[in-house]
């Protein structure tokens, strides 16, 4: 069992940077597309909420394809760090309080994966990057 575990965790890794990078992207597509509708839609693009929308949708494709992934993940990583401590931790000290889980998550996934690189499914494999 553990052989098949093991031989199947490159994969796994490409799975967990591709749902992460899809599920980013929704809060880029909501606050730069308009889609999904959400109480997020049609922030400026000059407010720290617009610019972060940008990081979301364009970096998420980019993790989303696997180019650039170890850079574009940290500095994700970095954003949504932010993101926590601007707008989630002034509100409670705890996460389940303040509503920053998910920023939290975020954060800690994108770290992870800055590390372990983008897995066997990405342009960075096709092209050979060690980036």
């Amino acid at each position: 069992m553990t052989r098949i575990v093991d031989s199947l965790t490159p994969h796994v890794l490409s799975l967990l940077r591709i749902m992460t990078a899809l599920l980013l992207m929704q809060h880029g597509t909501t606050k730069v597309l308009g889609f999904p509708v959400t109480p997020q839609t049609g922030v400026s693009f000059t407010t720290p909420g617009g610019i972060a929308g940008l990081f979301e949708l364009f970096g998420g494709a980019l993790l989303l394809i696997g180019l650039f992934s170890r850079p574009v993940a940290f500095v994700l990583s970095g954003m949504t760090a932010v993101a926590y401590f601007l707008v989630h931790a002034p509100r409670d000290f705890f996460p389940i309080l303040n509503g920053g889980e998910l920023a939290a998550l975020y954060c800690f996934t994108l770290f992870f994966l800055a590390f372990a690189g983008p897995g066997p499914w990405s342009v960075d494999r096709l092209i050979g990057k060690k980036i």
